[in-house]
């Protein structure tokens, strides 16, 4: 699941998105947070399926778990 997310720079600034879109994770974690579903989003982003949603979910865990595991070392 992972795969979905890169990281290419010079495409918005460096920051994770959504494999072959524009589409960074921290959008999509934003609109998330602000209430919306995840078929909230298949319907107005077309071009994503419900598995690069639940990437994004998946890779901000992993990069939470990532930081408290350096802050406990």
């Amino acid at each position: 699941m992972m795969d979905r997310i890169v990281s290419t720079p010079g495409v918005r600034s460096g920051k994770p998105c959504i494999r072959g879109t524009r589409i960074t994770v921290v959008d999509m974690l934003e609109y998330m947070a602000g209430g919306d579903t995840i078929p909230d989003l298949l319907e107005d982003f077309t071009e994503l399926s419900r598995e690069d949603l639940l990437a994004c979910l998946a890779y901000a865990a992993e990069q939470l778990n990532h930081e408290q595991s350096i802050a406990a070392e």
